[in-house]
């Protein structure tokens, strides 16, 4: 994604200048069009706004026009109002002052907590997810919106909020007084050895700092000993493409092509190489995807699969080869437009075609795969080694295997359970031995638990009978044959919570099914690097 500073009325206006003396009365006739259709849409919504049956919200109405007009073109041009556009940005740039909490407003009015950043002054303050923000500066926060919470637990570093929490199986608020700080949105989410001489980077998507993050993380583990690594790249949805090319750059020798983009206008013709030498061209390479690694995610895997640089494992990826500029407008609003296809090294597009409504483009990971699939002529294409690779929709393993759930492939009953949040709900029964946070010691919690806990089969038999206390028709072969996921998940969700994010997925990962068939794979990965090449 690109960002764009100079305003789209701007540009038209330059444009527009350049171009009068030539094409004056082609430009007069266009924009004549363009103003009878001004003057239809403020027509329409004048009527709107007297004549129908409520009051309206002009900004809201305003807002789904414009949205539902860029909807009209492709599944990624979209429109962002001013939250959004605000959010966006600080995924992208890494940071924002607060106190580290991703919340959600229910139907009931309660205001939840559904993630939080480790290390933030929410996480060190004991707050959980699945906590209500009931209170804020003694105001009760029934029946408020998101946006209002934000607004008053926002706030410059150094001051402080104070929150009253409410937290299931507790009768009283827990009051808890937050300094808020400068949170950092991290992208690399884990970077440990996995094995030894074998490193693991969980890069969960990709913004401004993920650059320096990658750097620190490989030099890490090449400290401890790194001969060969993991990039761990599923359910990465991407983000900025210069963060996708300095990633990709890491692994690859100087000049080699990442990716290119091609587009309407000339300045959407890019092609983009390694401007220096990696700093790992030699350190053999498996690269992990699913099916919900999409976009600056599917530029790596494609530039390490075409230069037969990583071995790719796991299931065929998500397809999206769109790239969108992103403008922002008037009143602190942006859109997304998309304005060229990018290509991997080999001249691929892996861009997945869509239907007229987006319905199948867009549920394209509640579908299982089989790990084949045909392939026109036309899409076929060559790594540098001479091994065969296909465009037309997504970036195809070179070897499958299944796993869209944290590396397993669990039952459809078992995957809607996971779906509405069943684990991270029974984590909310489990707190740290020792655990002194403010909010962490009010918890009432039937399991203490110390690092390096197992689950044992009476707390899968708690969280099935939970799921029947919540009247969930359990389908209990189902459920038998899954045990060993509910475990995977249980310890995961309670790791997170209590433990941090390295640590669980430390644990996960020693019995995760993609992972551990990756590590199988490093023989090939290292005969991928003595392929003789195209022009070598």
């Amino acid at each position: 994604m690109r960002v764009l500073k100079v305003p789209f009325a701007v540009v038209v206006v330059v444009v527009s200048a350049a171009l009068g003396g030539v094409f004056g009365s082609r430009l007069v006739a266009s924009e004549d069009r363009a103003v009878t259709r001004y003057r239809m849409y403020a027509a329409a919504l004048d009527a709107v706004e007297r004549e129908y049956v409520a009051p309206v919200d002009s900004a809201q109405i305003i807002y789904g026009s414009i949205d539902g007009m860029l909807r009209t073109l492709d599944p990624h041009s979209s429109f962002f109002d001013p939250k959004a556009f605000a959010s966006m940005r600080e995924r992208e740039t890494g940071h924002y002052y607060g106190i580290g909490v991703s919340i959600v407003a229910s139907i009931e009015g309660d205001i939840t907590v559904t993630q939080l950043f480790e290390g933030s002054p929410a996480y060190q303050a004991g707050i959980r997810r699945g906590d209500v923000i009931a209170m804020v500066e003694k105001e009760s926060t029934k029946g408020w919106t998101t946006d209002e919470v934000v607004k008053h637990i926002k706030g410059p570093k150094g001051t402080t909020v104070n929150i009253s929490i409410r937290r299931p199986g507790l009768q009283n608020l827990i009051p808890v007084t937050v300094a808020r700080d400068e949170i950092n949105i991290v992208t690399v989410r884990t970077a440990f050895m996995i094995a030894p001489g074998t490193g693991y980077i969980r890069l969960q998507d990709f913004s401004e700092t993920t650059d320096q993050e990658m750097t620190t993380a490989l030099k890490r583990l090449a400290d401890a000993g790194m001969q060969r690594v993991i990039l761990d790249l599923r359910e990465n949805p991407g983000g900025p493409i210069d963060a996708a090319i300095a990633t990709a750059n890491k692994f690859l020798k100087r000049g080699e092509m990442i990716v290119y983009t091609r587009g309407r206008v000339p300045n959407s013709d890019i092609d983009s190489r390694a401007t220096e030498e990696g700093a790992y061209p030699t350190v053999p390479l498996v690269v992990l995807v699913n099916r919900d690694s999409a976009s600056a995610a599917e530029i790596v895997t494609g530039a390490m699969q075409d230069h037969d640089r990583g071995l790719v494992v796991g299931e065929t990826t998500f397809g999206k080869a769109l790239v969108q500029s992103v403008y922002p407008i008037t009143g602190g609003a942006g859109l997304a437009l998309t304005t060229a296809h990018y290509y991997t090294p080999s001249g691929r597009v892996i861009q997945r075609p869509w239907d007229a409504s987006f319905d199948d483009y867009m549920t394209y990971q509640l579908r299982d795969q089989n790990g084949s699939r045909p392939h026109p002529a036309s899409e076929l294409h060559h790594t540098d080694a001479g091994r065969s690779v296909y465009g037309g929709g997504g970036i195809e393993p070179d070897h499958f295997i299944p796993g869209p759930i944290e590396g397993f492939t669990p039952s459809r009953f078992l995957r809607a359970i996971y779906a509405r949040g069943a684990f991270v709900s029974f984590a909310e029964h489990f707190t740290k031995e020792g655990d002194t946070r403010p909010g962490a010691a009010a918890a009432a919690a039937s399991h203490r638990v110390a690092k390096g806990w197992q689950v044992t089969d009476g707390m899968v038999a708690e969280f099935k009978q939970e799921l029947v206390n919540e009247r969930v028709r359990l389908d209990d072969a189902a459920f038998a044959a899954d045990v060993p996921f509910v475990k995977a998940m249980i310890r995961y969700e309670v790791d997170v919570d209590l433990f941090g994010v390295e640590e669980a997925r430390r644990n996960l990962t020693a019995i995760d099914p993609q992972v551990q068939s990756a590590l199988g794979y490093f023989d090939e990965a290292k005969h991928l690097l003595e392929l003789p090449k195209k022009g070598s």
